[in-house]
């Protein structure tokens, strides 16, 4: 089924609030007050190296326990590759995460790529993050 073409009159506005919400996510990706809040309360998380986070204070939990760890040196920048909206109020964000290990002694040579997809919900006027997961490029 094409949901691309499917009738959505605010289609231009709600993909660029889309893309508003990417970039704010990665604005603050070292916020854990402001990137938590991007966030639905029943978010799911799976980073980049597979740990699963189930709601958003294991979420809170996990991103306060890291930036208090060299990992607040990793750095990641998004591009989105394309936007689907399932129905008028979800949507499907495909993006390239570049990881940049900025860490003294780094564990991998940077960048690193992941092919990171969003599922989008509508809160009201805005969108917010319903699952988060991030597959490593090889």
């Amino acid at each position: 089924m094409d949901t691309t073409s499917a009738p959505h009159p605010d289609r231009d506005t709600d993909e660029q609030r889309i893309r508003d919400l990417v970039a704010r996510s990665q604005q603050a990706q070292n916020d854990p007050v402001a990137l938590p809040a991007l966030h639905t309360s029943d978010t799911v998380v799976i980073n980049f190296g597979g740990r699963r986070l189930l709601g958003l204070e294991a979420f809170d939990s996990a991103m306060t326990e890291a930036l208090a760890t060299p990992l607040k040196d990793v750095r990641t920048a998004l591009r989105v590759e394309d936007i689907r909206f399932v129905t008028r109020d979800v949507a499907l964000a495909s993006l390239t995460k570049t990881v940049f290990d900025e860490r003294p002694e780094p564990e991998h040579p940077s960048p690193v790529e992941g092919a990171t997809s969003y599922v989008l919900v509508r809160e009201g006027d805005d969108w917010r993050i319903a699952l988060t997961q991030t597959t490593p490029i090889r």
